[in-house]
């Protein structure tokens, strides 16, 4: 961690800025008590686990506190700040028993959908708090940021998978169901394993997925309302409907 504020440092000098030293020596002790309390970790890489965590979680909320907490239990993974929680067997049980049920209900036509309805109000704080939960106690500023961050990846992933799920819905058979639905399994997962193999490959990663999440939302959301349409103009007894993307 010193290593990375005294790069950060360096690079404030080297742009025109010299900040006086007696602010900077604060913020380079809290930089050092950050990483002590993080196994380790660098500021990226407790940033890159904060952002997997954020938008993890929403597609997957109950895998993401369960396998985090799951590391921790197990020795493999030293949690970060306030993370060791998760890896409480009472946590474990619970994250567990609700992985199990979201497992099977995000492949049911219909019940995905209200499932996901149910949770939307739940997986936006909960990405905020796992997101803030990396940092702990030990930084505000930085806890608030990734609380920040976190919510609103979150936030992104959960239109996403919400908007995606109701034009899915409009199909009669459920293999796409399983097949959206296990794609996301492997998406949560998939993107907290490179964020604590490879952050810097991951962050490229999440700006790529963020666009393409951002405009496939914004495609089936006009398709969506395009439907509304018809079927409003159906109810009315009117014939000629209004032809989507208009």
């Amino acid at each position: 961690m010193q290593n990375v504020w005294n790069s950060i440092v360096q690079w404030l000098h080297g742009i025109g800025l010299h900040p006086d030293p007696a602010v900077l020596a604060p913020l380079g002790e809290a930089a050092d008590r950050i990483g002590q309390a993080a196994g380790g970790m660098d500021l990226p890489s407790l940033l890159a686990l904060a952002a997997a965590l954020g938008w993890a979680s929403g597609f997957r909320l109950y895998a993401v506190v369960f396998a985090v907490g799951l590391l921790g239990a197990s020795g493999m993974m030293a949690l970060p700040g306030g993370l060791d929680v998760l890896a409480h067997p009472l946590l474990l049980v619970g994250s567990g028993s609700l992985l199990f049920v979201e497992f099977f209900a995000d492949k049911i036509p219909g019940v995905d959908s209200v499932w996901d309805v149910l949770h939307s109000v739940i997986r936006v704080p909960a990405g905020a708090a796992l997101a803030a939960g990396v940092f702990g106690a030990d930084s505000a500023a930085m806890a608030t940021f990734a609380a920040l961050m976190g919510g609103t990846l979150a936030l992104s992933s959960q239109a996403a998978k919400t908007t995606t799920r109701a034009v899915i819905n409009t199909s009669p058979e459920p293999l796409s169901n399983v097949g959206a639905s296990l794609v996301e399994d492997g998406a949560a997962m998939g993107a907290l394993w490179l964020a604590l193999a490879n952050p810097a490959v991951f962050a490229v990663v999440l700006v790529v997925v963020l666009i393409a999440l951002w405009v496939l939302t914004w495609m089936l959301w006009r398709f969506l309302a395009a439907a509304v349409r018809r079927i409003r103009g159906w109810l009315v007894g009117g014939t000629a409907a209004q032809p989507p993307f208009q």
